[in-house]
């Protein structure tokens, strides 16, 4: 049975004293959501360590926001895997609709990202996701499949275990709209069909796939109703403990 996972990606927000203090909240409310539901905070780089400190001990996991596509080098002010292992994160988010919209980053970027990821035992939160001209033009599919194939199809069956994918329509994200969750279902069910179709249908049936749109508790539990929505990928609603606790316990 695949797992349910409600992660929360804070972005570029929080200094680390208010970091760590939103991370004691979350651990302090951790006990009210379902056992079978998995917590993840992305915090920014700066917050690793610190976070990593309060987490020590509880269910909720840590990722990264991103990591740099070489393993090491004259790279200023980039982050490796080694890195971010190195405190303690388990995951790291890669592909995030905003890296790809304002620093330009390409599949083949990510493909070398997943790879290094991989190799220092941190498990990737994939992005995928269309804007709003590709929503109008109805290339939603095509857009979602395009990624997954240029990505997801360069790794092994067995990589798949470590891979959750989270789909973004980007015209939902930070807008106040939120696609149906008919909407949502659709599009997360024909990623699982792709998935499968390369992969098979046991690793499709497997895999994590978020909702990443303005996900909030009051539409949260309609969205994670849906058979193929596993939990969301959650930006704005996740810098505030009790709104974060609250789409986990929509289950």
């Amino acid at each position: 049975m695949r797992k349910k996972i409600v992660a929360g990606n804070w972005k570029m927000n929080t200094t680390v004293p208010e970091g760590v203090s939103l991370a004691r909240e979350v651990v302090a409310k951790a006990g009210e959501v379902p056992s079978d539901v998995k917590l993840i905070v992305a915090v920014p780089a700066t917050h690793l360590v610190s976070v990593a400190a309060v987490l020590e001990g509880s269910a909720v996991e840590l990722s990264a926001e991103n990591c740099a596509d070489h393993e090491k080098g004259a790279y200023t002010g980039e982050i490796s895997a080694a890195m971010i292992a190195s405190t303690g994160a388990t995951y790291t988010i890669l592909g995030h609709s905003e890296r790809r919209q304002y620093y330009g980053e390409t599949d083949e970027k990510l493909v070398e990202k997943a790879r290094i990821a991989f190799a220092n035992s941190l498990k990737v939160i994939l992005c995928v996701g269309e804007n709003l001209e590709e929503r109008e033009a109805g290339k939603h599919f095509e857009v979602c499949e395009s990624q997954i194939e240029n990505v997801l199809f360069k790794f092994s069956a067995e990589q798949m275990k470590d891979f959750v994918i989270a789909y973004e329509p980007v015209w939902a994200i930070g807008t106040g709209k939120t696609a149906t969750a008919a909407q949502a279902e659709e599009i997360h069910a024909f990623i699982r069909k792709t998935i499968a179709g390369r992969f098979g249908a046991e690793i499709a049936a497997d895999m994590t796939i978020l909702y990443g749109g303005s996900c909030k508790p009051s539409n949260a539990p309609e969205l994670f109703a849906q058979e193929d929505i596993d939990g969301g990928l959650i930006g704005g609603a996740a810098l505030k403990a009790d709104d974060f606790i609250g789409i986990a316990k929509s289950f």
